[in-house]
């Protein structure tokens, strides 16, 4: 699938470029292609340098919290609440541990290291599987989530954004958190209703209802903010956030006499190698972008959305953030390499660049995911998950819409 995708946007960037100079009479249009090939090859690299000391960064201090027993304090805090959502999965089971690492994983926005993580715990769930062919019920719900963005604080999103010369780079924190918070109760609530589990359950309503008031909590009190107000309060609990959440890692792994420093290299090691390995996948889709972008090709697609857009009465701004949105399904790096041309295109503080770094944080890359974690343990059939993880999807990305009306707008 990634492959036609890559290889679509080169032939509708030439049958665009082709049309530009024999209908327009715009012989410059294969300079501006070219050109924009290699300057998509230069900022592929000035992305990745930072790219690389965040998620040498941040492995390395996740590495303090798996040694210093956090996740293992985390997966007893969340065994009550797994063991009702996947009866079939026995506690204690060593999947359950590796289904929270997943999901700290990907709260701290480590999609990357996620991946890996995430098909250990996908094997151990189909040792449990009593048809290695299908998904279980465990499995598509693992996966659901997974693929509806559990994004608590999306730090690649804020390194793009400072990358880009933001001013404040974790003004989206608060647009992303409510954004992915409606994908994951969609999902959530899509897989239960497919597999009749008992949301009902007074250990589930405990989890759950006390999620939905400390985010009505959240909406009511922004609610009662200016714009400016609002920027600031997401400013403000970003950094504060992230700032604790390290400190916090640094006193468990001090008080469990946890070389620290050590434990650091360790994981950060393991983040530099994650990230070496990105840098050809990113060359490529931006690259691909530029093209698409550099002969016209884009702008003539997002024209004729717009145009539909605006004969129903609606508002066009959250167009230019839609080829975010539309690719993110399949592919990371061409999402990855769509939000940051909308921030070069627009302005890293731009309407359309906000939005994008919402969708971007807030959704998932679904087929991709599918074909990843079920073709590494052999699945053919996955049932329901496509159809819940593709609404998870659509309510990440209407409520990202909603949401930076709401924030920016």
């Amino acid at each position: 699938m990634l492959n036609t995708l890559w290889l679509a946007f080169f032939v509708v960037a030439s049958l665009s470029g082709l049309y530009q100079w024999v209908v327009l009479h715009d012989p410059e249009v294969f300079s501006r292609i070219v050109l924009s090939l290699f300057d998509m090859a230069k900022l592929s690299v000035e992305v990745m340098i930072l790219l690389f000391g965040t998620l040498t960064l941040w492995l390395g201090f996740l590495k303090i919290a798996e040694t210093a027993g956090l996740v293992d304090k985390l997966g007893r805090l969340l065994s009550p609440l797994f063991s009702r959502l996947m009866p079939g999965v026995p506690r204690g089971h060593p999947a359950l541990g590796l289904i929270t690492l997943n999901f700290a994983a990907n709260g701290l926005g480590l999609d990357n290291a996620a991946t890996p993580i995430g098909l250990r715990a996908m094997r151990e769930l189909q040792t449990l599987n009593t048809d290695p062919k299908s998904a279980t019920n465990a499995q598509i719900l693992f996966l659901v989530l997974n693929s509806s963005s559990l994004t608590l604080l999306p730090v690649t999103i804020f390194m793009y954004r400072a990358q880009q010369g933001a001013a404040d780079p974790t003004m989206v924190f608060l647009p992303i958190l409510l954004a992915t918070t409606a994908s994951s109760l969609v999902g959530l609530l899509s897989v239960a209703v497919m597999q009749r589990l008992r949301l009902h359950d007074p250990v589930v309503l405990a989890w759950l209802g006390g999620l939905i008031l400390i985010m009505g909590g959240f909406m009511a009190v922004l609610a009662t903010l200016s714009s400016a107000a609002i920027a600031a309060t997401s400013s403000l609990l970003g950094n504060l956030t992230m700032f604790g959440i390290i400190m916090l890692f640094l006193i468990a792994g001090a008080r469990k006499k946890v070389p620290v420093y050590e434990c650091f290299i360790e994981g950060a090691k393991e983040g530099f190698n994650i990230a070496k390995d990105l840098l050809p996948y990113l060359v490529a889709m931006l690259c691909a972008i530029g093209v698409l972008r550099g002969s016209g090709a884009l702008d003539i697609i997002l024209d004729g959305v717009r145009w539909a857009v605006h004969g129903l009465g609606w508002d066009t701004r959250f167009v230019e953030a839609l080829p975010t949105a539309l690719v993110k399904p399949f592919s990371g790096s061409a999402a990855r390499a769509m939000l940051i041309e909308t921030m070069q295109h627009f302005g890293v503080d731009s309407f359309p660049a906000l939005l994008a770094a919402t969708v971007q944080g807030s959704t998932e890359t679904t087929f991709y995911v599918l074909a990843v974690y079920f073709g590494a343990v052999g699945i053919q059939r996955a049932r329901h998950a496509v159809g819940c993880a593709v609404l998870a999807d659509l309510a990440g990305v209407l409520a990202s819409i909603a949401v930076c009306y709401w924030f920016f707008g």
